[in-house]
C-alpha cells in the first residue's frame, strides 16, 4: 500500500526545561533567563524593572562583603491579642519563618559601606508584607539607638505594606516609638539615609521611612500611605498618571533621589562622605 512507501512520521521530542530556569518580568512581560536576571542584580535587562529582593540580598548589595554583623536576630513577635483569621497569628508567623528563613520582617546590625562604619536596618517584604509589628518597631528603634551610641550614619531600607493588623494598637504604637527615636538621632546630628523600595506604604511611610535627612528611592517604587484606589474613592477625582511612583514623588519634592540598584551603594557612600565626613576630613 502507498502509505508503506512514504517517509517515516516525525516523532517530536519534548525537551524538558527545568523549573525556575526562566522568569517572567512583571512589568514588560518578557521572559528572562534567571541567571541573567541575577547577574543584573534582579533588574530586568529589557525594561529596567527592579524586582523585589530579600533583606539579606539587600544587605549584601549595599554593605562591604563580610562586614555585616547582625544584632538581636532571635527577637520574635508575641501574640498579644490571641489573633486569628483563617489561621492563628502564631501559625502565620511560623509559616513566614519557614518561607523566608527569618524570625521577623526586619534585620539590623553594624556594617561598613566602602570602609565607613554604619548601622543598617532592612525590612523584608516576603515576611508578612514587611509589616511593622512590635518586633519590627523594636529592631528599628534599637538600630537608631545603636547609631546614636556609635555616632555613625544610619541606613534604613523600607519595603512594607504598613502596620501589622494582627497586633492592633501594639503595632500602631511603633510609629510613635520609631519617630521619637529618629528625633533623638537628629538632635545628635547623626546622618539618616532612608531608602524606599517597592512597595513602601502605610504606617511605615507615615513614620520612620519619610523622616530621613535624605530620602532615596529605587526606580518605579510604589510609595504612599493608602492605596490609589482608596484615595480615588475618597476624593472622587481621577489620579494623575504614575501617581505614587518614585519618579512622581521626586518631581513633587517627596523624595530627594531616585537611584538605580547598581548605583545604590556608591550613592549612599558619597552621601555619607558629603554630609557626615570623618573627623580627619572635616574642615576647621
Amino acid at each position: 500500500m502507498a502509505w508503506f512507501k512514504g517517509k517515516e512520521p516525525k516523532i517530536e521530542k519534548k525537551v524538558k526545561i527545568p523549573e525556575g530556569l526562566w522568569v517572567k518580568c512583571e512589568n514588560c512581560k518578557e521572559i528572562i533567563y534567571r541567571k541573567e536576571l541575577e547577574s543584573n542584580l534582579k533588574v530586568c535587562p529589557k525594561c529596567n524593572y527592579h524586582f523585589r529582593i530579600s533583606a539579606k540580598e539587600r544587605i549584601a548589595l549595599i554593605t562591604d562583603g563580610g562586614s555585616f554583623s547582625e544584632l538581636d536576630l532571635d527577637l520574635k513577635s508575641p501574640d498579644p491579642l490571641g489573633f486569628k483569621d483563617t489561621i492563628s497569628y502564631k501559625e502565620r508567623l511560623e509559616e513566614n519563618e519557614k518561607k523566608t528563613g527569618l524570625k521577623e520582617a526586619a534585620i539590623y546590625g553594624e556594617a561598613k559601606i566602602n570602609g565607613r562604619e554604619v548601622v543598617i536596618a532592612v525590612l523584608d517584604f516576603a515576611f508578612m508584607g514587611g509589616s511593622m509589628g512590635s518586633v519590627v518597631g523594636e529592631k528599628v528603634t534599637r538600630a537608631i539607638e545603636k547609631a546614636i551610641e556609635k555616632k555613625v550614619p544610619l541606613i534604613i531600607v523600607s519595603s512594607s505594606g504598613g502596620a501589622r493588623m494582627q497586633e492592633g494598637m501594639f503595632s500602631l504604637m511603633q510609629m510613635v516609638k520609631t519617630s521619637q527615636a529618629i528625633g533623638k538621632l537628629k538632635e545628635e546630628k547623626i546622618l539618616y539615609i532612608s531608602v524606599l523600595a517597592d512597595p513602601t506604604f502605610g504606617g511605615v511611610t507615615a513614620s520612620f521611612a519619610m523622616l530621613g535627612d535624605i530620602i532615596v528611592a529605587e526606580p518605579r517604587s510604589l510609595i504612599g500611605f493608602a492605596g490609589p484606589r482608596v484615595i480615588q474613592e475618597t476624593i472622587k477625582q481621577q489620579l494623575p498618571e504614575g501617581f505614587q511612583r518614585a519618579e512622581f514623588l521626586l518631581k513633587h519634592g517627596m523624595v530627594d533621589l531616585v537611584v538605580e540598584r547598581k548605583e545604590l551603594k556608591n550613592t549612599i557612600s558619597k552621601l555619607i562622605n558629603l554630609f557626615m565626613p570623618e573627623k580627619n576630613e572635616r574642615r576647621h
